[in-house]
């Protein structure tokens, strides 16, 4: 099971990423050239995470996971929430924020993905 800290310490082992909390005290973000991949809510007991992927994807993870499900505010196609209790691997965890930091850096502009090395 990820913890909070784990969690953080893996985004933030990334190329150019920074945690910042845009809206309020309560949602840490994790972000690329000022663009979110990873949202935190803070005020959860326990740890859970917001995530972007692929519609396709989301929607099997779902299907397959409990603990995968939409969340609120954000677009669901887009977006799902991984509820951190253990039932969800902790590598497909990695591999979801892979994807989302993947998908975000994919839709920098070019002169912003040569500043970060891709």
């Amino acid at each position: 099971m990820m913890f909070l800290d784990e969690i953080r310490d893996y985004c933030l082992s990334k190329i150019g990423v920074y945690e910042d909390l845009p809206f309020g005290p309560n949602t840490l973000t994790m972000k690329v050239k000022a663009k979110i991949f990873v949202f935190i809510p803070l005020q959860e007991i326990g740890c859970q995470i917001a995530v972007k992927g692929y519609p396709d994807t989301l929607l099997a993870l779902r299907e397959q996971y409990e603990d995968i499900t939409t969340g609120p505010y954000l677009n669901p196609r887009h977006w799902t929430t991984i509820i951190c209790t253990g039932t969800v691997p902790d590598a497909l965890i990695r591999e979801c924020i892979d994807t989302s930091y993947a998908l975000v850096v994919k839709g920098l502009t070019a002169q912003q993905r040569l500043e970060l090395g891709s």
